[in-house]
Protein backbone atom coordinates (compact mmCIF):
# COMPACT_ATOMS: atom_id res chain seq x y z
CA UNK A 1 0.00 0.00 0.00
CA UNK A 2 2.96 1.99 0.64
CA UNK A 3 4.90 1.47 -2.48
CA UNK A 4 3.94 4.90 -4.57
CA UNK A 5 4.98 6.76 -1.38
CA UNK A 6 8.20 6.99 0.68
CA UNK A 7 9.69 10.49 2.09
CA UNK A 8 8.78 13.62 -0.16
CA UNK A 9 11.23 15.85 -0.54
CA UNK A 10 11.78 18.37 -2.81
CA UNK A 11 8.45 17.88 -4.52
CA UNK A 12 9.91 13.79 -5.16
CA UNK A 13 8.46 10.44 -3.49
CA UNK A 14 11.67 8.95 -2.65
CA UNK A 15 12.52 6.06 -0.72
CA UNK A 16 15.08 6.57 2.36
CA UNK A 17 18.38 7.06 1.85
CA UNK A 18 19.21 3.20 3.41
CA UNK A 19 15.67 1.79 1.73
CA UNK A 20 14.88 0.82 5.35
CA UNK A 21 11.56 0.10 6.22
CA UNK A 22 8.76 -0.52 9.48
CA UNK A 23 5.60 -2.50 9.21
CA UNK A 24 2.14 -0.75 9.64
CA UNK A 25 -0.69 -3.04 11.17
CA UNK A 26 -4.48 -2.96 10.97
CA UNK A 27 -5.89 -2.99 14.16
CA UNK A 28 -9.02 -4.78 13.36
CA UNK A 29 -7.44 -7.70 12.21
CA UNK A 30 -3.39 -7.43 13.34
CA UNK A 31 -2.60 -8.47 9.78
CA UNK A 32 0.10 -6.54 8.14
CA UNK A 33 -1.14 -3.53 5.70
CA UNK A 34 2.49 -2.91 4.35
CA UNK A 35 6.24 -1.06 4.96
CA UNK A 36 6.22 2.19 5.40
CA UNK A 37 9.71 3.93 3.87
CA UNK A 38 12.09 4.77 7.04
CA UNK A 39 13.64 7.88 7.66
CA UNK A 40 17.22 8.13 7.84
CA UNK A 41 19.34 11.46 9.26
CA UNK A 42 20.54 11.90 5.98
CA UNK A 43 17.13 12.11 4.22
CA UNK A 44 16.03 14.90 7.46
CA UNK A 45 18.92 17.25 6.45
CA UNK A 46 17.85 16.15 2.76
CA UNK A 47 14.00 17.75 3.88
CA UNK A 48 15.55 20.68 5.82
CA UNK A 49 17.33 21.94 2.72
CA UNK A 50 14.69 21.36 0.70
CA UNK A 51 12.10 23.32 3.16
CA UNK A 52 14.52 25.95 3.02
CA UNK A 53 14.71 26.30 -0.51
CA UNK A 54 10.91 25.92 -0.54
CA UNK A 55 10.38 28.72 2.10
CA UNK A 56 12.01 31.56 -0.57
CA UNK A 57 10.03 30.33 -3.02
CA UNK A 58 6.42 30.36 -1.29
CA UNK A 59 6.51 33.40 0.64
CA UNK A 60 7.07 35.33 -2.37
CA UNK A 61 3.74 33.71 -3.67
CA UNK A 62 1.15 36.61 -3.20
CA UNK A 63 -1.92 36.01 -1.00
CA UNK A 64 -4.51 36.01 -3.96
CA UNK A 65 -1.85 32.64 -5.10
CA UNK A 66 -1.56 31.32 -2.21
CA UNK A 67 -4.79 31.28 -1.46
CA UNK A 68 -5.77 29.43 -5.07
CA UNK A 69 -3.71 26.33 -4.64
CA UNK A 70 -4.56 26.35 -0.82
CA UNK A 71 -8.72 26.40 -2.11
CA UNK A 72 -7.86 23.69 -4.92
CA UNK A 73 -6.43 21.22 -2.09
CA UNK A 74 -9.71 21.46 -0.39
CA UNK A 75 -11.46 20.45 -3.65
CA UNK A 76 -9.12 17.89 -4.28
CA UNK A 77 -9.61 15.95 -0.99
CA UNK A 78 -13.32 16.22 -1.46
CA UNK A 79 -12.87 14.57 -4.71
CA UNK A 80 -10.83 11.71 -2.69
CA UNK A 81 -13.11 11.29 0.08
CA UNK A 82 -13.32 8.06 -0.27
CA UNK A 83 -9.72 6.73 -0.87
CA UNK A 84 -8.94 8.82 2.57
CA UNK A 85 -11.50 7.48 3.99
CA UNK A 86 -10.29 3.92 3.76
CA UNK A 87 -6.75 4.81 4.54
CA UNK A 88 -8.39 6.28 7.97
CA UNK A 89 -10.43 2.98 8.68
CA UNK A 90 -7.50 0.68 7.65
CA UNK A 91 -4.84 2.68 9.40
CA UNK A 92 -6.63 3.84 12.76
CA UNK A 93 -9.61 1.63 12.45
CA UNK A 94 -12.19 4.14 13.07
CA UNK A 95 -15.68 3.16 11.19
CA UNK A 96 -15.89 3.60 7.34
CA UNK A 97 -19.33 5.55 8.35
CA UNK A 98 -17.51 7.68 10.50
CA UNK A 99 -13.82 8.26 8.58
CA UNK A 100 -15.60 10.57 5.62
CA UNK A 101 -16.10 13.14 8.35
CA UNK A 102 -12.84 13.10 9.50
CA UNK A 103 -12.15 14.07 5.63
CA UNK A 104 -15.02 16.49 4.90
CA UNK A 105 -13.50 18.47 8.25
CA UNK A 106 -10.08 18.32 7.16
CA UNK A 107 -10.95 19.88 3.47
CA UNK A 108 -13.18 22.40 5.29
CA UNK A 109 -9.74 23.63 7.73
CA UNK A 110 -8.09 23.86 3.79
CA UNK A 111 -10.91 25.81 2.80
CA UNK A 112 -11.22 28.40 5.64
CA UNK A 113 -7.00 29.27 5.59
CA UNK A 114 -7.29 29.83 1.71
CA UNK A 115 -9.45 32.39 3.14
CA UNK A 116 -7.28 33.28 5.91
CA UNK A 117 -3.78 34.06 3.76
CA UNK A 118 -6.14 37.12 2.31
CA UNK A 119 -6.82 38.50 6.08
CA UNK A 120 -3.33 39.11 6.91
CA UNK A 121 -3.42 42.32 8.40
CA UNK A 122 -1.03 44.65 9.36
CA UNK A 123 -1.82 48.55 10.90
CA UNK A 124 -0.65 51.99 10.74
CA UNK A 125 -0.35 53.36 14.19
CA UNK A 126 -0.35 57.14 14.96
CA UNK A 127 3.17 58.22 15.25
CA UNK A 128 4.29 60.83 18.39
CA UNK A 129 6.16 62.77 15.96
CA UNK A 130 5.30 64.46 13.03
CA UNK A 131 8.03 63.56 10.46
CA UNK A 132 7.57 59.79 10.78
CA UNK A 133 5.16 57.23 10.72
CA UNK A 134 4.60 53.44 12.32
CA UNK A 135 3.76 50.62 10.57
CA UNK A 136 2.90 47.10 11.52
CA UNK A 137 2.92 44.23 9.47
CA UNK A 138 3.78 40.30 9.42
CA UNK A 139 6.11 37.92 7.99
CA UNK A 140 6.17 34.36 7.57
CA UNK A 141 8.01 32.74 10.60
CA UNK A 142 10.13 30.34 8.53
CA UNK A 143 10.44 26.77 7.84
CA UNK A 144 7.75 24.71 10.40
CA UNK A 145 7.99 21.28 11.98
CA UNK A 146 4.26 19.33 11.96
CA UNK A 147 4.40 16.56 14.39
CA UNK A 148 1.37 14.58 13.60
CA UNK A 149 -0.24 12.08 15.71
CA UNK A 150 -2.40 8.89 14.91
CA UNK A 151 -5.80 9.49 16.46
CA UNK A 152 -7.01 12.00 13.43
CA UNK A 153 -4.24 12.55 11.11
CA UNK A 154 -6.02 13.92 8.39
CA UNK A 155 -7.49 16.43 10.13
CA UNK A 156 -4.41 17.08 12.53
CA UNK A 157 -2.04 17.55 10.11
CA UNK A 158 -4.77 19.77 7.80
CA UNK A 159 -4.73 22.36 10.60
CA UNK A 160 -1.06 22.08 10.59
CA UNK A 161 -0.29 22.66 7.10
CA UNK A 162 -2.77 24.61 5.71
CA UNK A 163 -2.07 26.89 8.16
CA UNK A 164 1.44 27.17 7.56
CA UNK A 165 0.85 27.40 4.02
CA UNK A 166 -1.51 30.31 4.35
CA UNK A 167 1.02 32.54 6.40
CA UNK A 168 3.73 31.49 3.34
CA UNK A 169 5.68 29.03 5.58
CA UNK A 170 7.07 25.86 4.36
CA UNK A 171 6.48 23.17 6.50
CA UNK A 172 8.45 19.33 6.94
CA UNK A 173 5.26 17.04 8.38
CA UNK A 174 5.87 14.11 10.26
CA UNK A 175 3.15 11.54 10.52
CA UNK A 176 2.88 8.80 13.02
CA UNK A 177 3.96 5.26 12.29
CA UNK A 178 0.77 4.32 13.40
CA UNK A 179 -0.99 6.00 10.59
CA UNK A 180 1.95 7.34 8.14
CA UNK A 181 -0.39 6.58 4.48
CA UNK A 182 -3.19 8.80 5.50
CA UNK A 183 -0.87 11.92 6.03
CA UNK A 184 1.06 10.50 2.89
CA UNK A 185 -1.87 10.42 0.60
CA UNK A 186 -2.89 14.46 1.89
CA UNK A 187 0.25 15.40 0.90
CA UNK A 188 -0.06 13.70 -2.50
CA UNK A 189 -3.34 15.81 -2.47
CA UNK A 190 -1.28 19.23 -1.82
CA UNK A 191 1.39 18.18 -4.54
CA UNK A 192 -1.44 17.86 -6.96
CA UNK A 193 -2.68 20.64 -6.24
CA UNK A 194 -0.04 22.75 -7.47
CA UNK A 195 2.15 23.55 -4.07
CA UNK A 196 5.45 24.10 -5.40
CA UNK A 197 8.54 21.75 -4.85
CA UNK A 198 10.15 21.86 -1.56
CA UNK A 199 7.37 23.62 0.06
CA UNK A 200 5.67 20.55 1.79
CA UNK A 201 7.71 17.65 3.03
CA UNK A 202 7.13 14.45 4.95
CA UNK A 203 9.21 12.31 6.54
CA UNK A 204 8.43 9.02 7.73
CA UNK A 205 9.93 7.33 10.12
CA UNK A 206 10.60 7.23 14.02
CA UNK A 207 9.21 9.80 16.20
CA UNK A 208 11.59 10.34 18.82
CA UNK A 209 14.60 10.61 16.29
CA UNK A 210 12.87 12.40 13.08
CA UNK A 211 11.82 15.10 15.74
CA UNK A 212 15.30 15.68 17.54
CA UNK A 213 16.84 15.89 14.40
CA UNK A 214 14.30 18.83 13.55
CA UNK A 215 14.31 20.26 16.56
CA UNK A 216 17.68 20.82 17.19
CA UNK A 217 18.29 22.39 13.46
CA UNK A 218 18.57 26.17 12.97
CA UNK A 219 16.55 25.89 9.57
CA UNK A 220 13.07 24.95 12.27
CA UNK A 221 11.90 28.55 13.42
CA UNK A 222 8.61 26.94 14.53
CA UNK A 223 6.88 23.32 15.65
CA UNK A 224 3.62 22.62 15.99
CA UNK A 225 2.79 19.19 17.93
CA UNK A 226 -0.32 17.15 19.09
CA UNK A 227 0.15 14.66 21.15
CA UNK A 228 0.16 13.93 24.90
CA UNK A 229 1.54 16.02 28.10
CA UNK A 230 4.20 13.72 28.19
CA UNK A 231 5.53 13.55 24.78
CA UNK A 232 5.15 17.87 24.61
CA UNK A 233 6.90 18.76 27.38
CA UNK A 234 10.11 16.56 25.89
CA UNK A 235 9.90 18.51 22.94
CA UNK A 236 9.25 22.13 24.39
CA UNK A 237 12.52 21.12 26.42
CA UNK A 238 14.29 20.96 23.38
CA UNK A 239 12.69 23.56 21.46
CA UNK A 240 14.35 25.62 24.32
CA UNK A 241 17.55 25.38 22.99
CA UNK A 242 16.98 27.41 20.03
CA UNK A 243 14.14 29.31 21.53
CA UNK A 244 12.16 27.75 18.70
CA UNK A 245 7.89 29.06 19.01
CA UNK A 246 5.43 26.22 19.87
CA UNK A 247 2.31 25.57 19.21
CA UNK A 248 0.70 22.27 21.40
CA UNK A 249 -2.32 20.82 21.91
CA UNK A 250 -1.43 18.33 24.55
CA UNK A 251 -3.89 16.14 26.57
CA UNK A 252 -7.44 16.50 27.79
CA UNK A 253 -9.93 15.44 30.27
CA UNK A 254 -12.76 16.99 29.65
CA UNK A 255 -15.66 17.04 32.20
CA UNK A 256 -19.27 16.69 30.72
CA UNK A 257 -21.59 18.28 33.66
CA UNK A 258 -25.55 17.45 33.07
CA UNK A 259 -27.55 20.16 35.17
CA UNK A 260 -31.26 18.70 36.72
CA UNK A 261 -33.21 21.01 33.58
CA UNK A 262 -32.16 19.20 30.69
CA UNK A 263 -33.87 16.63 28.37
CA UNK A 264 -31.96 13.30 29.52
CA UNK A 265 -32.97 11.67 25.78
CA UNK A 266 -31.57 14.14 23.76
CA UNK A 267 -28.15 14.87 26.36
CA UNK A 268 -27.19 11.32 26.41
CA UNK A 269 -27.43 11.50 22.49
CA UNK A 270 -25.03 13.86 22.99
CA UNK A 271 -22.72 11.96 25.52
CA UNK A 272 -22.56 8.93 23.19
CA UNK A 273 -21.85 11.06 20.19
CA UNK A 274 -18.95 12.92 21.38
CA UNK A 275 -17.82 10.05 23.98
CA UNK A 276 -17.75 6.96 21.82
CA UNK A 277 -16.16 8.85 18.51
CA UNK A 278 -13.06 7.49 17.42
CA UNK A 279 -13.55 4.96 20.23
CA UNK A 280 -12.85 7.62 22.65
CA UNK A 281 -9.21 8.26 21.20
CA UNK A 282 -9.90 11.95 21.38
CA UNK A 283 -8.30 14.44 23.36
CA UNK A 284 -11.66 16.34 23.52
CA UNK A 285 -13.74 12.66 24.33
CA UNK A 286 -15.69 13.67 27.63
CA UNK A 287 -14.23 11.18 30.05
CA UNK A 288 -15.48 12.86 33.31
CA UNK A 289 -19.46 12.88 33.88
CA UNK A 290 -20.95 14.90 36.95
CA UNK A 291 -24.64 14.54 36.61
CA UNK A 292 -26.99 16.09 38.85
CA UNK A 293 -27.83 14.32 41.96
CA UNK A 294 -31.47 14.21 40.71
CA UNK A 295 -30.94 12.75 37.20
CA UNK A 296 -27.90 10.69 37.92
CA UNK A 297 -29.79 6.95 37.89
CA UNK A 298 -31.73 8.25 34.85
CA UNK A 299 -29.10 9.22 32.84
CA UNK A 300 -27.65 6.19 33.91
CA UNK A 301 -29.85 3.61 32.59
CA UNK A 302 -29.72 5.34 29.42
CA UNK A 303 -26.41 5.53 28.60
CA UNK A 304 -26.10 1.84 29.44
CA UNK A 305 -29.23 1.29 27.16
CA UNK A 306 -27.99 3.11 24.70
CA UNK A 307 -25.03 2.12 24.77
CA UNK A 308 -25.73 -1.76 24.51
CA UNK A 309 -27.23 -0.74 20.72
CA UNK A 310 -23.38 -0.18 19.36
CA UNK A 311 -21.76 -2.39 17.12
CA UNK A 312 -18.65 -3.36 17.61
CA UNK A 313 -16.62 -4.73 14.72
CA UNK A 314 -13.79 -3.91 11.58
CA UNK A 315 -14.51 -0.73 10.43
CA UNK A 316 -14.93 -1.86 6.91
CA UNK A 317 -18.65 -2.97 7.46
CA UNK A 318 -21.13 -0.20 7.21
CA UNK A 319 -22.70 -1.51 9.98
CA UNK A 320 -20.60 -0.91 12.37
CA UNK A 321 -20.57 2.10 15.37
CA UNK A 322 -16.80 1.17 17.42
CA UNK A 323 -14.18 -0.32 15.27
CA UNK A 324 -11.21 -1.21 17.70
CA UNK A 325 -8.45 0.47 19.60
CA UNK A 326 -5.66 1.55 17.17
CA UNK A 327 -2.90 -0.03 18.59
CA UNK A 328 -2.49 -2.91 20.92
CA UNK A 329 -0.32 -0.61 23.85
CA UNK A 330 -3.88 1.26 23.64
CA UNK A 331 -5.93 -1.66 24.29
CA UNK A 332 -3.84 -2.95 27.20
CA UNK A 333 -3.27 0.75 28.85
CA UNK A 334 -7.47 0.53 28.77
CA UNK A 335 -7.31 -3.10 30.13
CA UNK A 336 -4.60 -2.02 33.00
CA UNK A 337 -6.87 1.49 34.06
CA UNK A 338 -10.37 -0.68 33.85
CA UNK A 339 -8.82 -2.98 36.55
CA UNK A 340 -7.47 -0.19 38.36
CA UNK A 341 -11.34 1.44 38.52
CA UNK A 342 -12.42 -1.52 39.68
CA UNK A 343 -9.76 -2.53 42.90
CA UNK A 344 -10.21 1.59 43.80
CA UNK A 345 -13.97 0.75 43.82
CA UNK A 346 -15.83 1.32 40.46
CA UNK A 347 -18.53 -0.17 39.89
CA UNK A 348 -18.69 -1.97 35.73
CA UNK A 349 -22.15 -1.53 35.06
CA UNK A 350 -21.73 -2.35 31.11
CA UNK A 351 -18.27 -3.98 29.48
CA UNK A 352 -15.30 -3.78 31.23
CA UNK A 353 -13.58 -6.84 28.73
CA UNK A 354 -12.80 -7.69 25.84
CA UNK A 355 -15.62 -8.82 23.43
CA UNK A 356 -16.50 -12.12 22.82
CA UNK A 357 -16.09 -13.70 19.37
CA UNK A 358 -13.11 -11.82 18.30
CA UNK A 359 -9.88 -13.60 17.63
CA UNK A 360 -8.19 -10.77 16.33
CA UNK A 361 -8.01 -7.05 16.49
CA UNK A 362 -7.53 -4.85 19.49
CA UNK A 363 -11.31 -4.76 20.33
CA UNK A 364 -12.31 -3.70 23.79
CA UNK A 365 -15.71 -3.17 24.85
CA UNK A 366 -17.42 0.53 26.01
CA UNK A 367 -17.44 0.44 29.24
CA UNK A 368 -19.91 2.51 32.01
CA UNK A 369 -18.61 3.12 35.61
CA UNK A 370 -21.07 3.79 38.72
CA UNK A 371 -19.90 4.40 42.21
CA UNK A 372 -16.60 6.54 41.26
CA UNK A 373 -14.94 9.53 43.69
CA UNK A 374 -12.67 12.02 42.41
CA UNK A 375 -9.97 10.74 43.50
CA UNK A 376 -9.81 7.59 41.36
CA UNK A 377 -7.08 6.93 38.59
CA UNK A 378 -9.28 7.52 35.81
CA UNK A 379 -10.43 11.04 37.42
CA UNK A 380 -7.03 11.66 36.94
CA UNK A 381 -5.29 10.32 34.08
CA UNK A 382 -6.83 10.54 30.44
CA UNK A 383 -8.24 7.19 29.89
CA UNK A 384 -8.12 7.89 25.66
CA UNK A 385 -10.85 5.48 25.07
CA UNK A 386 -14.57 4.29 25.57
CA UNK A 387 -14.85 4.90 29.17
CA UNK A 388 -17.53 6.53 31.19
CA UNK A 389 -16.78 7.02 34.78
CA UNK A 390 -20.54 8.49 36.12
CA UNK A 391 -20.67 10.67 39.45
CA UNK A 392 -23.31 13.01 40.77
CA UNK A 393 -23.09 16.12 42.29
CA UNK A 394 -25.47 18.70 44.47
CA UNK A 395 -25.13 22.23 43.06
CA UNK A 396 -23.20 24.51 41.10
CA UNK A 397 -20.69 25.89 43.06
CA UNK A 398 -19.69 22.44 43.85
CA UNK A 399 -19.19 21.14 40.35
CA UNK A 400 -17.41 23.70 38.99
CA UNK A 401 -14.67 23.10 41.79
CA UNK A 402 -14.38 19.47 40.49
CA UNK A 403 -14.20 19.44 37.38
CA UNK A 404 -11.50 22.42 37.16
CA UNK A 405 -9.56 19.96 39.73
CA UNK A 406 -7.59 18.90 36.93
CA UNK A 407 -3.93 19.78 35.78
CA UNK A 408 -5.53 19.66 31.93
CA UNK A 409 -7.69 21.86 30.34
CA UNK A 410 -8.72 21.64 27.13
CA UNK A 411 -12.30 20.94 26.47
CA UNK A 412 -15.82 20.87 29.03
CA UNK A 413 -19.16 20.33 28.01
CA UNK A 414 -22.32 21.79 30.27
CA UNK A 415 -26.05 21.18 29.61
CA UNK A 416 -28.76 22.91 30.88
CA UNK A 417 -31.80 24.55 29.70
CA UNK A 418 -31.12 28.00 32.37
CA UNK A 419 -29.15 30.18 30.54
CA UNK A 420 -27.94 32.07 33.26
CA UNK A 421 -26.16 29.06 34.61
CA UNK A 422 -24.84 28.32 30.61
CA UNK A 423 -23.14 31.21 30.57
CA UNK A 424 -22.06 31.52 34.23
CA UNK A 425 -20.39 27.66 33.78
CA UNK A 426 -18.64 28.31 30.57
CA UNK A 427 -17.27 31.28 31.91
CA UNK A 428 -15.82 29.46 35.45
CA UNK A 429 -14.30 26.71 33.37
CA UNK A 430 -10.81 26.14 33.40
CA UNK A 431 -10.58 25.20 30.06
CA UNK A 432 -9.19 26.34 26.10
CA UNK A 433 -12.84 24.87 24.95
CA UNK A 434 -16.34 24.61 26.24
CA UNK A 435 -19.57 23.37 24.49
CA UNK A 436 -22.57 24.04 25.92
CA UNK A 437 -25.40 21.90 24.47
CA UNK A 438 -24.00 21.15 22.05
CA UNK A 439 -21.05 17.28 21.24
CA UNK A 440 -19.49 19.14 18.62
CA UNK A 441 -16.28 21.42 19.59
CA UNK A 442 -13.61 21.30 16.77
CA UNK A 443 -14.78 23.33 13.88
CA UNK A 444 -12.31 24.97 11.59
CA UNK A 445 -13.75 28.51 11.62
CA UNK A 446 -13.14 28.34 15.91
CA UNK A 447 -9.65 28.58 17.64
CA UNK A 448 -9.07 25.22 19.12
CA UNK A 449 -6.43 24.51 22.02
CA UNK A 450 -5.95 24.35 25.43
CA UNK A 451 -4.93 26.07 28.91
CA UNK A 452 -2.76 24.51 31.80
CA UNK A 453 -0.95 21.53 30.91
CA UNK A 454 -2.88 20.72 27.64
CA UNK A 455 -0.07 23.62 25.96
CA UNK A 456 -0.56 26.82 24.37
CA UNK A 457 -1.52 28.12 21.25
CA UNK A 458 -4.92 27.87 18.78
CA UNK A 459 -5.31 25.45 15.62
CA UNK A 460 -8.10 27.03 13.75
CA UNK A 461 -10.18 30.16 13.48
CA UNK A 462 -8.44 33.42 12.66
CA UNK A 463 -6.08 33.45 15.52
CA UNK A 464 -4.44 29.98 14.47
CA UNK A 465 -2.47 32.16 11.75
CA UNK A 466 -0.83 34.45 14.06
CA UNK A 467 1.23 31.82 15.12
CA UNK A 468 3.27 31.53 11.95
CA UNK A 469 3.97 35.00 11.86
CA UNK A 470 6.49 37.13 13.19
CA UNK A 471 5.34 40.57 13.67
CA UNK A 472 7.67 43.41 12.55
CA UNK A 473 7.51 47.22 13.27
CA UNK A 474 8.95 49.98 10.91
CA UNK A 475 9.62 53.49 11.98
CA UNK A 476 9.39 55.12 9.13
CA UNK A 477 11.17 58.84 8.41
CA UNK A 478 9.88 60.92 5.72
CA UNK A 479 11.84 64.03 6.03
Amino acid sequence: MYEKFGQFIGGKWQGSSDNGTYDVINPATEELLGKASKATVKDVQLALNSAKKGLEVWKKFSPWERSKIIRKISELIRNKKDVLSKWLTLEVGKPISESPGEVEAAADIFEWNSEETKRIFGETNQSRFSNTRIHVYYQPVGVVAALVPWNFPIILASRKISTALAAGCSVIVKPDVITPGCVMELVNICSEAGVPPGVINLLSGDPAKISEELIKSDIIKKISITGSTRVGKLILKQAADKVQRVTMELSGHSPFIVFDDVDLNVVTDMAISAKFRNNGQVCISPSRFYIHESKKDDFTNLMVEKTKKLKIGNGMDKNISLGPMTTKQRLEGIEKLVEKTKKEGGNVLLGGRRPKGFNKGFFYEPTIFNNIKDNFTIMKEEPFGPLVPILSFKDFDEVINRANNNDLGLCSYIYTKNLKKAYRASELMETGCVAVNTPVVAVAEAPFGGIKQTGYGREGGSMAIKDYLNIKYTHLGIE
